[in-house]
């Protein structure tokens, strides 16, 4: 995949499989082709080589909005309208209000907000904080019941308490759903099915965490090893720039 004609490549060989249900850690440092994989998911830009397929079909026979209506992403800083919590969770009211109620008390957010759903949210989510407005937006994927789920976790600004709701809250209600995390933290990843290390836009390891770690010197290993010495987070580890001179020569 690449961004223009005349652009390298930001993707090359990439191939993997996610099982159903699974939940699937992606890591890397910045630039490293984590953002671009979702935005082939989505096909936001379009793959010039190669297939992705879904339950067997490929995605680039799908219609678009057929296609992104059957994916959620729940992206890194959510941006939600102004109006109210009601049309923020469901802008094409079809749900009723029993069901709002349920994914608000499943997210930890009933007891928060003021006014109920009528509670009016500020423009781009201002009078909310990073973590609740990551929580409206699982409420919305949960009732959207998408079976594939994509997670940008959120890197700053973000308080504890919402921190340790996001990831309940994700252990709780995605039981069964396929989930495409991109980590910025180690230790949300850790009881991941499986890890994806990726790096200058190729697959550099994919297998289970326990195995990952296991590997003396692999890129995964290393980066934990990094990770918990300098508490740094997971997008910039130098010890990457070393790992993919030393894979790709």
């Amino acid at each position: 995949m690449r961004y223009r004609s005349h652009l390298d490549l930001v993707l090359k060989n990439v191939s993997f499989t996610v099982q159903a249900g699974e939940k699937v850690g992606i890591c890397g440092r910045t630039g490293s082709g984590k953002s671009s994989l979702m935005a082939a998911l989505f096909r936001m830009v379009e793959a010039t080589d190669g297939r992705i397929r879904i339950d067997g079909v490929d995605i680039a026979t799908v219609d678009l909005h057929t296609l992104r209506s059957r994916l959620t992403i729940i992206p890194q800083d959510p941006v939600l309208f102004s109006g109210s919590l009601r049309f923020n969770l469901d802008p094409a009211n079809e749900a009723s209000d029993d069901e709002l109620w349920c994914v608000l008390k499943k997210v930890h957010l009933a007891d928060v907000v003021e006014d109920g759903l009528e509670f009016v949210v500020a423009e781009k989510g201002g009078n909310l904080s990073v973590g609740q407005r990551q929580l409206v937006c699982i409420a919305r994927a949960l009732l959207r019941r998408s079976r594939v789920v994509v997670l940008d976790e959120a890197t700053a600004n973000i308080d504890l308490e919402s921190d340790r709701l996001i990831q309940n809250t994700i252990k709780d209600c995605f039981d069964g759903v396929t989930m495409l995390v991109i980590a910025h933290r180690l230790d949300t990843i850790l009881d991941s099915d499986r890890i994806l290390v990726m790096d200058h836009g190729s697959v550099v390891e994919y297998g289970t965490p326990s195995a990952l770690l296991a590997i003396e010197g692999g890129a995964f290993a290393q980066l934990a090893s990094h990770v918990r010495l300098t508490n740094s987070s997971l997008d910039d580890v130098s010890c990457f720039e070393y790992l993919g001179s030393q894979a790709y020569g």
